[in-house]
């Protein structure tokens, strides 16, 4: 069964694709409580109505092995689908903790070091 991970260690969001069809990729590091999780994964909240802060919220989950002794181990997981165009940034999930990124469009960074 799986179950969030202990902690999130960093976060990186992003928009890949183009203008007409951008994606958002979400990429995390963690640790889990033991060694030996599989299946680790990105799993998206999935909203009725956008929230109204914009922030896409991601639980980072696993499915922990059956008998493994505690030892904080590295994981990694990442996500890509479409770009809602609510979306200003993500929140990733653990137990202990939560971080937040916020998403940036890679035209826009080209269009700001013009203006400088």
């Amino acid at each position: 069964m799986s179950e969030l991970v202990r902690e999130i260690v960093e976060v990186n969001a992003g928009i890949d694709g183009d203008e007409e069809n951008p994606l958002l990729v979400v990429e995390v590091e963690g640790l889990a409580a033991t060694a030996g999780w599989t299946n680790v994964r990105l799993d998206p909240h999935v909203y009725i109505t956008p929230p109204d802060d914009g922030v896409q919220d991601f639980d980072l989950v696993g499915d922990r092995p059956a008998d493994a002794a505690e030892a904080l181990t590295e994981v990694e997981a990442g996500w890509e689908g479409p770009l809602e165009d609510w979306v200003i940034g993500v929140r990733v999930h653990a137990v202990d903790n939560l971080i937040e990124d916020e998403v940036y469009e890679p035209w826009d960074e080209d269009d700001e070091s013009e203006a400088a």
